[in-house]
């Protein structure tokens, strides 16, 4: 698939030469940091020192007081809490950290994920009834509950409290909860607004045990939890989601937690990048809600028992594995669906069948997204209803175009770039054709090409051992703080490039560059030794990483896009 290079320009350069002096660094270092939005000395201390310290006041959020007060007041009351979360990755770490440390506190506290197949997303009817058999006084629900307003108000009738911590885009009306813990409150003004829903529970957490004067440490070893939700959730790696997503990789990779050294030693790796964490934990989590039930991986990550969570997860293995295959299996009928009805020319993908497993929807609609990159909705049969998972490119808003559909739909809910909703299947044709019509009406058709970012070109020469132990101090990475990609020309293929890996769809090669070669892979990108000669001049845009065999770490570049430079 064809894509579009950008780079990112400053328009000032006096400003990278300014910051580049004040931190006695080079012009490409204070580049990087000023393309990340960094500007000052102090800015760019917090950024590579990041400190617990730089944490915001949680009692700054709307309404943090009178929940740490209702809490505490179920706490000495010795009342009942049923803590609620929805069954994906964010969900479920946050009902794990909530339990946990309320546990802590008091011996009345249970776990509550949701059925995907039986409730659904977010709070439940079925969830409050639940509460109200087991005389629940209190629930907390985490990354759910912001448009529940019609549930808060059941759960009200059965005389059941709710504290709401959520992290999703609220209605025109709150809940009446006793409390909204939403940092996207209109009315909420708190310094950071882009914590995820584990973030936004773990906040309450510090905030009780600052109000019962207990030690603040103590909520900090919660954050292996934290920094799972924050790379699988894909939040901004900014601010306070750095500082957390910093510390909590610290305690992952120290294997602090029972539950997750289990789950960690299925992925047979040594150490955990936020990376790591997107593309090996954060999918085996999802399985359990995904395959069976969510409340596994609850039981996993809360489990101190070594033998114990060794059994739970081998068992979330088994699911993923699992679900690797179920999601295969229907990204190929997905994909020959839109062959067969000739949909290739529209602005969006929307495809359905009744019996694709609803566990996995999500993924299809993003692998979908990956081969056509255009907005996509994959739906199946939900009880009686029509459910779907949508997935948006880069700079469209998927979230606003579904509002504008509203009348179509029963229920909808996520964020600018991934949603959920339901309809009923009368409304599919419909809704599926104004779908269509809206995007094709309000998408630039440049985002339905892939876009490569890259920070500068840059001459191989440069590329040293000591310019990459400054980039590993980027890290962790993630949105609004990728790894930084860079752009170099006037390149040549090593006589010695390859195809390797299965249907040899990978290169594997050196670039060279006025004699200096460095190794380089390019995933997905094999075919390109079939277009192009040994005489032609490349450009190239990549990553650099460090590449470990026989014990040998040697710099490499991890090739994006590679093409056969024009002439000018």
């Amino acid at each position: 698939m064809m894509k579009r290079w950008t780079e990112k320009k400053i328009d000032n350069h006096e400003v990278v030469k300014q910051l580049a002096e004040s931190l006695n660094v080079s012009e490409e270092i204070s580049h990087l940091l000023i393309n990340r939005n960094i500007k000052t000395f102090d800015e760019a201390r917090q950024f590579f020192r990041p400190q617990l310290e730089d944490l915001h006041d949680p009692f700054l959020m709307k309404d943090m007081d009178v929940a740490v007060k209702r809490v505490i007041s179920a706490i000495e009351n010795n009342e009942k809490i049923m803590v609620y979360g929805d069954y994906d990755v964010d969900g479920t770490t946050s009902v794990s950290l909530m339990s946990s440390y309320l546990k802590t506190l008091t011996d009345k506290v249970i776990s509550y994920i949701p059925d995907r197949y039986a409730e659904g997303y977010g709070v439940s009817y079925k969830g409050i009834d639940t509460a109200a058999e087991q005389n629940i006084d209190l629930i907390i629900a985490l990354d759910c509950g912001i448009k529940a307003i019609d549930k808060v108000a059941y759960a009200k009738e059965k005389n059941i409290d709710f504290v709401i911590c959520d992290h999703h885009r609220p209605g025109e009306n709150l809940p009446e909860a006793v409390a909204v813990l939403d940092p996207k409150r209109d009315d909420c003004h708190y310094p950071y607004d882009e914590l995820c829903g584990c973030g936004v529970g773990f906040k309450l957490a510090q905030a009780i045990q600052e109000k019962l004067g207990l030690s603040e440490r103590k909520v900090y070893h919660y954050l292996d939890l934290v920094a799972i939700a924050i790379g699988s959730d894909i939040v901004p790696m900014t601010g306070e989601n750095r500082i957390l997503a910093y510390y909590g990789l610290k305690l992952v990779n120290a294997r602090k937690r029972t539950g997750v050294t289990a789950l960690l030693e299925q992925t047979k790796r040594k150490s955990f990048t936020i990376t790591d964490l997107v593309f090996s934990v954060g999918p085996r989590i999802n399985a359990a809600g995904r395959m069976r039930h969510g409340l596994e991986a609850v039981n996993l990550l809360c489990e101190n028992n070594i033998e114990k969570a060794t059994s739970f997860a081998e068992e979330i293995n088994q699911d993923n594995s699992f679900r690797q295959e179920t999601d295969k299996q229907i990204t190929n009928e997905a994909l020959q669906q839109i062959i067969d009805l000739q949909e290739e020319d529209r602005f969006t993908n929307v495809v359905y069948h009744e019996n694709w497993h609803k566990g996995v929807i999500g993924i299809v609609a993003s692998r979908l997204t990956e081969t056509y990159y255009k907005p996509t909705l994959v739906f199946t049969k939900s009880g009686d209803k029509l459910a779907a998972s949508a997935r948006s490119v880069t700079g469209f808003d998927v979230y606003n175009a579904l509002e504008e559909c509203s009348d179509l739909i029963e229920q909808f809910g996520g964020h600018k770039y991934a949603a959920g909703l339901t309809l009923e299947e009368s409304n599919y044709e419909a809704f599926k054709n104004k779908f269509e019509s809206i995007v094709k009406n309000s998408i630039d058709p440049d985002l339905l090409v892939p876009e490569i970012q890259y920070e500068f070109e840059i001459e191989l020469k440069n590329i040293t051992d000591k310019m990459n132990r400054i980039l590993k101090q980027f890290a962790p990475f993630g949105p609004q703080n990728m790894k930084p990609t860079f752009y170099a020309s006037h390149l040549k293929l090593d006589p010695y490039a390859k195809a390797v890996g299965k249907d040899s769809k990978h290169l594997k090669c050196k670039l060279i560059q006025d004699n200096i070669a460095i190794s380089a892979i390019g995933f997905g990108l094999g075919d390109i030794l079939e277009k192009i000669s040994k005489d032609d001049h490349l450009e190239a845009v990549f990553t650099i990483e460090e590449n470990e065999w026989n014990n040998q770490v040697n710099l490499q570049l991890n090739i994006k896009d590679i093409r056969v430079m024009t002439q000018s």
